[in-house]
């Protein structure tokens, strides 16, 4: 599978319909993948960036501890297919010199991603199949 690297380019909220969307940007590039994702995500996502730290650790700050507690590393996460207006996401990980590949949601993926310094991809036939230049 042929894979293009993305980074997070904003985040929208769109009001009228109730949605957060999260725009991937193809680095070195100019395609556009916006996916539609939960308030908890956007939020946890939206505090990593904006640098806030909460009391307690929050459950992607939770998965991100474990992660490093147990000797692996977030080598990077994947959107790897669409199916049915779905997005379907992997992190894969680096454990004891194997990779583990783990299935995701795109948002859960992305969450972790910032927070681990991973890179963000996405399937080349997923890129093609609904990016758009705007």
């Amino acid at each position: 599978m042929a894979i293009v690297e993305m980074e997070l380019n904003k985040i929208r909220i769109d009001e009228n319909r109730g949605e957060q969307v999260i725009v991937l940007k193809e680095k070195g590039g100019d395609r556009l993948l916006p996916i539609v994702i939960g308030i908890m995500e956007v939020t946890a996502i939206k505090m990593k960036i904006s640098g806030l730290t909460p009391p307690r650790p929050m459950t992607h700050d939770l998965l991100y501890s474990t992660i490093k507690q147990i000797g692996a590393k977030l080598d990077k996460i994947v959107v790897t297919k669409l199916e049915q207006n779905t997005f379907f996401a992997k992190l894969v990980l680096q454990v004891d010199g194997r990779i583990e590949e783990i299935d995701a949601r795109p948002s859960d993926s992305i969450a972790l991603a910032i927070r681990a310094d991973a890179p963000i991809f996405v399937a080349e036939e997923v890129l093609n199949s609904v990016s758009n230049n705007t």
